[in-house]
């Protein structure tokens, strides 16, 4: 998709959908909230391992939630103003979840622009990566996912992560002391209010543990396992979730990768009526890699002998 505009739909339609509803953002962003707050409350009231459990992988879920919203930041799709943009996206969204939304811009943008070539730092960070060769065999999946539940993987990646996304950090200090000022509020109100117990059980354990597996689930349903990787959609998926998959895989429509990748000036809440209207064009229908279920369609094609590997990597032009 490197550098293309394709004319699947009527530019008219794009532009509408492009339209931004801030308000739509900002329901969402107290939606997920809530549902952490709620999540937590239940599982401090109500006894047993498997609430704590389930508070857990809601959670995760809702953290995933804030993940996509980040996302939108980064392409300025949360406010129309985009210096609010940044200050919600950041103090409501990637903070809390220790990232930036200039950082997270910065590698994003260029993967979009240089979708699965070496220029793309995704796609060469997996490259060689066996978490990413397919077909899978079924234990070494389980192997992989198991690794993010002992949060193994989850240190790897971040060990991998947080040094691209700061490469080219251009930051300013004021932006930084207002960042670190974030967090040593947050510690002095742990400290004082004696919750640490609370952000260990219910913000670090999914943190470090399901939200990473969810977010390697996206990750190999957005560009590998079961891709030709020829012409322009090749190399991206889209995928129909089931209901519940919603909840952790797919949270604000962001299983909408094609979709997206085509025409990212559309936020998340209108990226349903983009993907149906892509659907009326037969072109579109032919050329698109749409998966039903991460865990069905998704999961047989990562396990399909079929499954091509990623290729090798390749250079632009």
């Amino acid at each position: 998709m490197t550098g293309t505009r394709s004319n699947f739909t009527d530019p008219k339609l794009v532009r509408s959908l492009s339209i931004l509803q801030p308000w739509r953002s900002a329901a969402a962003l107290a939606f997920d909230w809530l549902v952490i707050a709620a999540a937590i409350t239940a599982s401090r009231h109500l006894p047993g391992v498997w609430i704590y459990l389930v508070a857990v992988a809601v959670i995760a879920g809702r953290m995933h939630a804030l993940g996509v919203l980040m996302h939108e930041a980064a392409h300025h799709r949360i406010a129309r103003n985009r210096r609010l943009n940044d200050w919600v996206g950041d103090a409501l969204i990637a903070w809390p979840i220790l990232s930036t939304v200039q950082s997270y811009r910065q590698n994003h943008l260029a993967h979009h622009q240089h979708t699965n070539t070496e220029a793309d730092p995704d796609w060469a960070a997996k490259l060689g990566d066996g978490a990413f060769m397919f077909p899978l065999q079924a234990w070494r999946l389980m192997l992989q996912l198991g690794g993010y539940l002992v949060a193994v993987n989850t240190v790897r990646e971040l060990r991998q992560i947080l040094p691209r996304l700061n490469r080219n950090n251009t930051a300013s200090r004021s932006y930084r002391a207002v960042r670190c000022g974030f967090y040593l509020a947050l510690f002095a109100l742990f400290t004082l209010t004696g919750t640490w117990r609370l952000v260990f059980l219910y913000w670090l354990v999914p943190f470090f543990t399901l939200l990473f597996m969810f977010l390697y689930v996206r990750g190999v349903a957005e560009h590998f396992g079961g891709l030709n990787y020829e012409g322009e959609m090749g190399g991206t998926r889209t995928v129909l979730p089931h209901l519940w998959e919603r909840m952790f895989f797919a949270p604000h429509h962001i299983n909408f990768h094609i979709e997206h990748h085509l025409y990212p000036s559309v936020p998340f809440y209108n990226l349903p009526k983009l993907h149906a209207a892509l659907m009326k064009d037969g072109s579109f229908r032919s050329q698109a890699h749409v998966t039903h279920g991460y865990s069905t369609g998704l999961l047989r094609e990562c396990l399909s002998a079929s499954a091509p590997t990623v290729p090798s990597l390749k250079v632009e032009g």
